[in-house]
């Protein structure tokens, strides 16, 4: 019998997924999914397929297009392996300079057969951007999560 996710393994399981984005770490970004995990970055796009895909629209989307990173996350709900996740982030774009801040929601379905470090089979995600010419982003408000 598989163990249930937990709301703390989730927390850390964003945790990581928040480290590894704002160091630009696309090894430790595929070492959080399966090997055979999709991934759908909008709802009307194709789902990538596979670490392998996952890490190449790492590398080239975020690692070498953005800096001055930050994440943060309030985890809404979690039942059974599915986790309903709050996040915002916000970075510069490379080469332009421009500061753009995500407020998104993820669906994620993880692989929960090591409670302690599950991995995600499936993330669904679902985000607005706020990307201004002037680079003038107002700042998060406190508490949005």
């Amino acid at each position: 019998m598989r163990a249930a996710l937990t709301p703390e393994a989730a927390a850390a399981w964003l945790t990581r997924y928040g480290a590894a984005w704002t160091s630009g770490d696309v090894a430790a970004i595929g070492d959080l999914f399966t090997a055979e995990a999709t991934y759908r970055e909008t709802p009307f796009a194709p789902a990538l397929s596979g670490r392998g895909a996952i890490e190449g629209y790492w590398a080239e989307g975020a690692r070498d297009a953005q800096t001055d990173v930050r994440f943060d996350f309030t985890v809404w709900a979690v039942d059974g392996d599915v986790c309903l996740t709050h996040w915002t982030a916000a970075f510069t774009r490379v080469p332009w300079g421009q500061r753009v801040r995500l407020d998104g929601v993820f669906r994620l379905v993880f692989d929960s057969t090591d409670p302690d470090a599950p991995r995600c089979r499936h993330l669904q995600e679902w985000w607005h951007r706020d990307e201004r010419r002037d680079g003038a982003i107002p700042p998060t408000p406190s508490g949005a999560g």
